[in-house]
């Protein structure tokens, strides 16, 4: 348990959820991104991260010890994309882990002949559906720094979450109707399909490298997450590139909340 969270648990009448003044400043000064939005959003946001981590359970891998300043600062990025959806989103799971840094991963696919192929892959985070979501600590605390970037570890796994509240990431996050997920692909699809021309054209005719990462081009998933760092992080610069899904992504983070709760 955090030792801030322990203490306050420990008295009648606190708040458990209450990140203390010190820490979250401290958090702020870390993650600019952060520091620079609205007093209200910010506000808004200390509580809900005080109360996401009274739900969770962190711990650390490879011997690494999950300070307050390190959850507080995982609360704070993790509950960007639900500051005005709820918590709801996030109430299929408990555990987050935090490795050192990038983690090897061992895989298993079978192919259409049924041949079993294992690799390792290097992760620099994970969200697994209805499971715990990993990240690595070198590159959460490097996030206020690679934010000109539109990249954020915190965001992307997170996003997935989301993503998997109905069913399998998809690109697509839950919708109250059919009408509702059409309108949604209907921005999403050209954009994706504009992003993956705008990579393959720099891969294999040396055109302009986009400024997003360009692991957003593998698939609908990934582009969902990988647009939301940038939109969360850095949206100004987003906002140069994906106009419609800047709008998009406003309507649904600002508006949206889960019909569940």
């Amino acid at each position: 348990m955090l030792n801030w969270l322990r203490t306050l648990l420990g008295r009648a009448r606190a708040h458990p959820g209450t990140i203390p003044e010190a820490l979250w400043q401290h958090t702020l000064a870390q993650y600019p991104f952060l520091a620079q939005r609205a007093a209200a959003e910010q506000s808004q946001l200390r509580t809900l991260a005080g109360q996401f981590l009274a739900g969770k359970e962190f711990s650390g891998a490879q011997g690494l010890v999950v300070t307050d300043e390190m959850a507080v600062a995982i609360a704070a990025q993790a509950c960007l994309p639900v500051l005005h959806l709820g918590l709801g989103y996030y109430d299929d799971f408990k555990g987050i882990v935090v490795h050192p840094g990038a983690m090897l991963a061992r895989r298993e696919v079978m192919d259409d002949s049924g041949v079993v192929h294992r690799y390792s892959e290097v992760l620099l985070g994970e969200a697994m559906e209805r499971g715990p979501v990993t990240l690595s600590w070198q590159d959460v605390a490097q996030a206020g720094e690679s934010a000109s970037q539109g990249y954020n570890v915190v965001v992307h796994e997170f996003i997935h979450k989301i993503d998997m509240r109905d069913g399998t990431a998809n690109g697509c996050p839950p919708l109250p109707s059919r009408t509702a997920r059409e309108a949604w692909q209907a921005v999403m699809q050209p954009a994706y399909d504009d992003f993956r021309e705008q990579v393959a054209m720099a891969e294999r005719f040396g055109g302009a490298p986009p400024w997003l990462d360009s692991y957003a081009a593998t698939s609908p998933a990934e582009f969902f997450a990988v647009t939301c760092e940038a939109y969360f992080v850095n949206r100004p610069r987003f906002a140069q590139d994906f106009a419609a899904l800047a709008g998009l992504f406003d309507e649904y983070f600002r508006r949206n909340r889960l019909s569940t709760q």
